[in-house]
């Protein structure tokens, strides 16, 4: 009988960014990012935020930006809008880490103010090898 590879116990995890603080101002991304490592390939990042309302009247969004420069920078001049501000509403908005490349997150609102104060994180998804 030939050998054959184990099933993997889980191929992919559903995390909520900023688990139970949810996507947010005034909370450390990059910290939670680096203790939630590590990421891996096809593993969904959950985005939840309340969409803009007459008591929610600063709102967030997701942006991916291109690069590490962009990303230190807070530079959205060539950030990609990936969830808007009424799409993390509900069940969240939610990002599939379907390339090996990393990936830089950000908040686009208010100028940058929002990335600028910790709204921004970066994976590697890695490969699960079993």
């Amino acid at each position: 009988m030939p050998f054959r590879h184990p099933k993997p116990v889980q191929s992919s995890r559903r995390i909520i960014v900023g688990g139970s603080d949810n996507w947010r101002f005034g909370f450390n991304y990059t910290e939670w990012a680096r203790t939630n490592a590590p990421f891996f390939f096809n593993d969904t990042l959950v985005f939840k935020f309340d969409p803009p309302s007459d008591t929610n009247i600063h709102p967030h969004s997701v942006y991916l930006l291109p690069n590490l420069w962009s990303f230190l920078r807070c530079d959205l001049r060539w950030a990609t809008l990936v969830a808007n501000t009424s799409q993390g509403g509900g069940e969240g908005f939610e990002f599939v880490l379907n390339k090996w490349k990393p990936y830089y997150f950000a908040c686009g609102e208010s100028n940058g103010f929002h990335c600028q104060s910790g709204m921004k994180f970066f994976v590697m998804p890695s490969f699960r090898w079993y």
